[in-house]
């Protein structure tokens, strides 16, 4: 096993990036190739790597030969291994979604801006220093700010100048956290901070508390928690729906990093708002659905909610709850992707690009985007036979042990049901009323099979998470396990410095 192989999910995409450069003006399909090839790469990458966290502890490769806790170090475990995996096949999907459709064409650095990207949350998910996790924070967001602005316009503009004052706040918080961090600590390293944290004196505990609430309260803002929700519907809303199927992964680096620092550094105390936050959450989120009067902002109202229902169960830092919200992680994740895609293919189909839930007169190609809307409602409001339904029993059962169990299941069961009323009504309205003075125009063509080719690939995923269920559900519970597992992440990253096996 050649250890090196951790660093490809970082050199594909900014190889690719740059190369993609090269055909900017002429045979700009040799960029969309490239584009693609590299995101066949990361999969088959991914899922390389997939098979080596599986070890019993995890694999910690130093970079330049500088070992930790002074060098940058990255980590694959179960938990990184499953991030890479899940932005590589949406990745994939998304590149050949937007080759497909010609939104690549709409702009001159799409599939530049999309590699980097990818880089970015790569590196977010492998690092195992914080300053580095803010280092690809960063290298993400920028290539964001281009993403949200392609295919141009006045909206965009507009969503795009908040989205970047919201996240210049929050990249300065983000900076204010890991300044007190260190000051009180001495290290960035995760590792190191983890075992230097511990023996704190009793003075220091409360600020380095504070430091850990604030990181996390960054993390929050990243995901779109209450009450630092408010950019994620405008923001996504005003993108390509493709390029907000990528952002879809985006809510879950807030998420993920949440995960990966408070169990190991400083415990459940740094989650105490997260609980009641992400109930909120979940309400805002479904009421928003429900009210929504285009697709665009149903699908972003959507996202929010269904990530507020991962945040829910990772609220408890319990290791059953841990592993439900795993298994709800790619769910969401991808059921959100599958939705903007699909609001895609209709705004194509009726060439609307307010996307307006009303009917109009009926037309020949609305069967097939009829049965993806049919089934990514089914995905989103979480009802069988697909994994969403598996997920929320898992994260119900894990909340049983909860002194605030009546509250999660009743507003998960009640949000369940305001997301089936408003996908039931906004797909009816869609495809089975007609009003005959909206007319399509005659010449309008429907979205052929291969422009729905990467919306039905998700729908595959999808299928594939239910069908493996079990094997899937033991892989989140090891891979809880490992997350609360600080003392063996600790030793491997360290050992690794000291010249152990892993070091390079």
């Amino acid at each position: 096993m050649n250890d090196a192989l951790i660093v490809a999910p970082l050199l594909l995409p900014a190889f690719a990036g740059t190369g993609t450069l090269l055909f900017l003006r002429r045979r700009r399909w040799i960029g969309s190739a490239i584009s693609i090839g590299s995101a066949v790469g990361l999969m088959l990458v991914s899922f390389i790597l997939l098979g080596w966290a599986t070890a019993d502890r995890p694999i910690a490769y130093a970079l330049g030969d500088w070992p930790a806790p002074f060098g940058i170090v990255l980590v694959l475990d179960r938990l990184s291994a499953l991030m890479l995996v899940l932005t590589a096949l949406l990745g994939l999907a998304i590149s050949v979604h937007a080759t497909l459709t010609g939104l690549d064409r709409k702009g001159w650095h799409f599939h530049s801006l999309f590699q980097f990207e990818l880089l970015g949350l790569n590196g977010a998910f492998l690092t195992g220093d914080l300053f580095n996790l803010f280092v690809f924070f960063e290298v993400l967001l920028i290539a964001s700010y281009g993403l949200l602005l392609h295919g141009q316009g006045s909206r965009r503009l507009t969503a795009g100048v908040q989205y970047v004052i919201v996240n210049l706040i929050g990249s300065t918080l983000f900076l204010v956290a890991l300044g007190l961090l260190y000051g009180l600590t001495g290290t960035l390293n995760m590792a190191d901070m983890a075992s230097r944290a511990a023996m704190l004196p009793t003075g220091d505990q409360g600020l380095a508390r504070a430091a850990g609430l604030l990181l996390v309260a960054v993390f929050a803002l990243k995901a779109a928690l209450l009450p630092l929700h408010l950019w994620l519907p405008r923001t996504y809303a005003a993108a390509a729906p493709a390029v907000a199927a990528l952002f879809a992964i985006m809510t879950k680096v807030g998420a993920y990093a949440v995960i990966r620092i408070a169990p190991l550094i400083f415990g459940d105390a740094a989650g105490a708002f997260l609980l009641p936050s992400a109930l909120g959450t979940m309400l805002l989120g479904f009421a928003g659905l429900v009210s929504a009067r285009c697709l665009r902002d149903m699908a972003a109202f959507g996202l929010i909610g269904s990530t507020a229902m991962l945040l829910t169960a990772v609220a408890l830092f319990d290791q059953q709850a841990m592993a439900a919200a795993l298994y709800y992680l790619p769910h969401t994740t991808i059921s959100a992707a599958l939705l903007f895609l699909t609001v895609d293919l209709i705004i194509r189909w009726r060439d609307n690009e307010d996307a307006a839930i009303v009917p109009t007169s009926p037309y020949w190609g609305q069967k097939k985007l009829a049965f993806l809307f049919l089934a990514s409602a089914v995905a989103m409001s979480g009802m069988p036979p697909l994994s969403g339904f598996i997920g929320k029993l898992l994260i119900l059962r894990a909340t049983l042990v909860s002194p605030h169990v009546a509250a999660i299941w009743a507003i998960v069961l009640g949000t369940s049901l305001m997301a089936l009323i408003g996908l039931a009504r906004a797909g009816s309205t869609l495809f089975w009323k007609e009003d005959l003075t909206r007319s399509l125009a005659a010449d309008l063509p429907a979205p052929s099979r291969m422009e729905a080719l990467p919306a039905f690939f998700l729908l595959v995923l999808l299928a594939s998470l239910t069908l493996g269920s079990g094997p899937a559900t033991a892989y989140m519970e090891a891979t809880s396990a490992q997350i609360f597992d600080a003392p063996t992440y600790v030793h491997s990253v360290l050992g690794a410095g000291e010249g152990g096996p892993n070091t390079k």
